[in-house]
């Protein structure tokens, strides 16, 4: 038999010999082709990027996307690209660690460390996944304000329904919530392309906007909205989301199966994550044509931002805007109410019936998210959604570090180690994530 083809030997780098699988009402539920063209067992994989890829396109990107464009102008999408590259090479990692070690990334934290370091690692990842509940909700909450004029407080409520939207699809099967997503990232894509062409922004000026520019280093202002994109673009939450989804794939155990999921898995995020930069972008984009250019570099609330489209761009413009903003944050709640299951799951082990658990995982997030959007209101949304995700960077090295770590291991990944040039790059990224966040809180002590 060749040696591929042979069963893996249990790994021996974690506490417990082998892995739990995440999500247990579908774990490994999809089947994967194991004969056949080569198309249909690559799609077999295909979905899980594109849940991921919800959270580079969620309202915290707006808000900071409509901020940097409306200020700064293109500038910044050189910061969408940067945070986009080092969101494909982190989303790889990923799905090795899942398919190499059969752990999500909670579950490999809770194997790997002492209780307290765990439980610490616990309680920042569910501070990321609430301050990302709160952007999807505030998000969703404008969206049905702008189209239906629902109250942005009875708006807070109606997003909790997407529990029961969850169990529903996900009774149907996990490739019905991966259906779901994907049909309104499809419509997002529309609505902003439609935007674009109306917006006919300086495609010169774009281009120059990916050049890289010391300015955004050395401008505090222009930092903190930086590293708002970096936080809304590469998530905390989304790591320990896609090593849990990925193994809802029947991808077998061998060696030579296991490369082969790695090898689809990996296209599949990257794919999808390219998908997102095109949408990520096209935000900024719109905010810098069609505001910077008029002279407003002070919008950021995503309700300003949709009054002033009309007189702007034509009454089309701002129903596309609330129809694109609207399902994001349908989407994002969905995929923070997983992620949420996921943590919870693997790092406290609890074991509840499924929707017990998705009622938990979803009250812990939402009634912060509530409660701050009841005292904020309709005024000051832009602030608090730029501020999660200036949270989110803040927490992001939580979870990159001990990423980087158990994928360079070899007792832990076996024959699926990272390979050194990706390590390399990986513990660039989070080196220089770090060093970014040092100095963003420098700036703020330092006044």
């Amino acid at each position: 038999m060749d040696a591929n083809a042979r069963l893996e030997e249990p790994i021996s780098g974690w506490r417990n010999a082998r892995g739990e699988g995440s999500l247990s009402d579908v774990y490994r539920s999809i089947p994967v082709a194991r004969t056949g063209p080569i198309w249909r067992r690559a799609a077999a994989f295909v979905g899980p990027g594109y849940l991921v890829a919800v959270g580079y396109m969620d309202p915290g990107n707006w808000a900071t996307s409509l901020a940097g464009g409306s200020r700064f102008g293109y500038t910044l999408l050189v910061v969408a690209l940067v945070s986009n590259i080092m969101a494909i090479i982190l989303q790889s990692l990923c799905a090795r660690l899942a398919i190499a070690s059969g752990r999500d990334l909670a579950q490999a934290c809770r194997d790997a460390f002492p209780k307290p370091v765990a439980f610490g690692l616990w309680l920042l990842a569910e501070i990321a996944i609430i301050a990302t509940d709160i952007a999807e909700v505030v998000g969703t909450a404008i969206g049905l304000n702008l189209i239906f004029g629902i109250p942005l407080e009875i708006g807070v409520v109606i997003t909790a329904l997407d529990v029961f939207l969850i169990l529903y699809l996900q009774k149907l099967g996990f490739r019905w919530i991966e259906a779901f997503i994907m049909t309104l990232l499809g419509v997002i894509a529309v609505c902003f392309a439609i935007q674009i062409a109306l917006a006919d922004p300086d495609w010169g000026a774009v281009i120059l906007g990916f050049a890289p520019t010391t300015e955004i280093v050395t401008n505090p202002e222009m930092l903190y909205l930086a590293l708002g994109i970096l936080g809304a673009t590469v998530m905390p939450h989304n790591l320990y989301l896609h090593s849990g989804i990925i193994q809802t794939r029947a991808y077998g155990k061998t060696v030579d199966e296991k490369r082969q999921a790695l090898k689809y898995a990996t296209i599949d995020s990257t794919v999808a994550l390219m998908f997102a930069l095109l949408v990520n972008a096209s935000i900024l984009i719109l905010a810098a044509a069609t505001f910077n250019s008029t002279g407003q570099t002070e919008v950021a609330e995503l309700g300003e931002a949709h009054s002033l489209l009309a007189p702007l761009l034509g009454p089309t413009a701002p129903t596309l805007f609330g129809i694109a903003l609207l399902f994001s944050g349908l989407n994002a709640t969905v995929t923070a109410t997983l992620a949420g299951q996921i943590v919870m799951e693997g790092f406290l082990r609890l074991s509840f019936p499924s929707w017990v658990r998705r009622l938990i995982t979803r009250a812990i997030a939402i009634i912060p998210a509530a409660f701050v959007t009841i005292w904020y209101g309709d005024s000051g949304t832009a602030q608090l959604l730029i501020l999660t995700q200036v949270v989110l960077s803040l927490q992001l090295s939580f979870a990159v570090f001990p990423l980087v770590i158990f994928t360079s291991n070899r007792a832990k990944m076996g024959a699926l180690v990272a390979p050194v040039w990706l390590i390399g790059l990986a513990g660039f990224i989070a080196v220089t994530i770090a060093a970014l966040n040092v100095k963003l809180l420098l700036d703020f002590v330092l006044g």
